[in-house]
């Protein structure tokens, strides 16, 4: 199960994705590549291990002075099926 949580301040955005193995990674790579590629706000994504063997995708947007990271971020939530954010 692909775990997410969504942080926002002034001007910026973070979206983090955990997941558990190689498939779901690679689920949660492809589309987020798919649909941040769409826009042109960059993104600045880096990945973790965090605890319990699952790793973690990062993606963050700076200097989002018109909150279009929110559309963004609502786009991978839905195609990643992700039923509740945190």
């Amino acid at each position: 199960m692909i775990d997410a949580e969504f942080r926002s301040e002034e001007r910026f955005s973070r979206l983090s994705l955990a997941f558990s193995n190689k498939e779901e990674r690679e689920k949660v790579v492809s589309q987020v590549e798919e649909i941040i590629n769409k826009y042109p706000l960059q993104a600045d994504i880096h990945f973790a291990d965090v605890a319990n063997g699952k790793s973690v995708m990062v993606i963050e947007y700076h200097d989002d002075i018109n909150r279009e990271a929110g559309d963004i971020f609502e786009e991978i939530i839905h195609k990643l099926n992700i039923k509740s954010c945190n």
